[in-house]
């Protein structure tokens, strides 16, 4: 079965789109990835998303538009992606799109007699499947939430089938716009499998460089600014000191958190107490990396101090990230995801491909244990494609 996985992180840069060969086996289904492609979104359209994201109430009509819209760019990200891998659309049987997050809210809060948790993700599924005629499923995260659980991460199973050893114990750093870090202990299989979101990824890195910058300049490329400043204890101090740090998982974030009004709390603390530039981007990007090290330690079992770590994500690009990833870890051996055996940017619209299968053969995507969710589920939203029969649920 050909798949293709779409997705846009919290970093709203683009649009990820993998196209896979699934096969079913006896336990697991075996994945090929037989093509991947980044397709950028267009200027202006990046700030737009983030400025209905960290808004936190965007005006209707304008979340409304951009559901639309994001949806036909997602679409024509399928058609390219499958006329690019020399595969056409008629022989791809489904797509599996996480779309694009403008919020996350995973922590219950008590409206009208109601524990309400949410979450909101943007690119219209229907668009997708009419322009591609591919039946399409989205928005997986709705129904871990709607179970109790804080739908994500959901890409620890799609970590297991990659990256387990027989003899090594492994883990997964993804740094995205948020990090989050999936821990897979040598010979087992996913019920053994740990994870949860560690904290801010890049989303504070790239929030401050855009501020500081003026817009001049979208990330810390390379890492070079925070090379070039020191670390403050005393901010560094307070951040270690976030509430969302001292949580035990399952736990999950996003903008909501580590967004602008954090951004703003820093610059305020940077002027007082006269921070220099390249010393607040130091100090961020050591919280990220001091962030991982805290959960590596105090929440997952003792040899994990040792595993493998594999990164993936924008932050691998990130040198002094790394660097200090390593000196905060230092008996952990780093690799990246390419290293590994697979592409790592390609590793998250692998998994909604997965996820797509997945629900259309009737098979939960979610690990409870991991999101909190009251029990297994099928995930997403199924929109039928032009020559949809039906799913059969075994």
């Amino acid at each position: 079965m050909n798949v293709i996985g779409l997705m846009s992180g919290t970093s709203a840069d683009g649009i990820d789109a993998a196209l896979l060969e699934i096969t079913p086996g006896a336990k697991q289904p075996a994945l090929r990835l037989v093509h991947f492609e980044v397709y950028p979104f267009p200027s202006g359209l990046r700030r737009q998303i983030l400025r209905t994201a960290d808004a936190g109430s965007g005006a209707t009509s304008e979340i409304c538009r951009l559901n639309v819209l994001l949806g036909e760019l997602f679409a024509k990200a399928a058609v390219q992606l499958s006329r690019r891998a020399g595969i056409p659309l008629r022989d791809v049987a489904l797509i599996g799109s996480h779309g694009q997050t403008i919020a996350h809210l995973p922590n219950p809060v008590v409206e009208h007699s109601v524990s309400v948790r949410a979450t909101l993700q943007i690119g219209e599924p229907s668009v997708i499947a009419e322009r591609t005629g591919v039946t399409t499923i989205a928005d997986f995260r709705h129904r871990d939430i709607a179970a109790r659980g804080e739908g994500a991460p959901l890409t620890p199973y799609l970590h297991t089938l990659l990256f387990r050893h027989l003899r090594q114990d492994r883990m997964v750093l993804n740094l995205g716009g948020i990090a989050n870090l999936t821990f897979l202990p040598r010979g087992r299989g996913p019920r053994g499998v740990l994870a949860f979101d560690t904290g801010p990824g890049n989303v504070l890195i790239d929030g401050l460089v855009v501020r500081l910058s003026g817009g001049a300049m979208h990330a810390d490329l390379d890492g070079r600014i925070a090379a070039a400043g020191a670390v403050n204890r005393r901010l560094l101090r307070f951040l270690m000191a976030h509430p969302f740090l001292k949580r035990h998982s399952p736990k999950s974030t996003g903008r909501d958190t580590f967004g602008p009004p954090l951004i703003d709390a820093l610059l305020h603390r940077a002027a007082a107490q006269g921070i220099p530039k390249q010393d607040l981007v130091a100090t961020v990007t050591a919280f990220t990396a001091k962030a991982v090290a805290l959960h590596v330690t105090r929440d997952l079992p003792a040899g994990a101090v040792s595993a493998e770590l594999i990164t993936c994500g924008g932050g691998v690009n990130n040198l002094t990230l790394i660097k200090q990833l390593q000196e905060a870890l230092p008996e952990c051996r780093l690799l990246s995801a390419d290293e590994a055996g697979f592409p790592g940017r390609a590793i998250e619209a692998s998994a909604f491909a997965l996820l797509a299968y997945l629900t259309a053969c009737g098979r939960p995507g979610n690990l409870p244990h991991i999101t909190g969710a009251s029990h297994r589920a099928i995930l997403g939203k199924i929109v039928p494609g032009r020559t949809f029969r039906g799913i059969r649920f075994t």
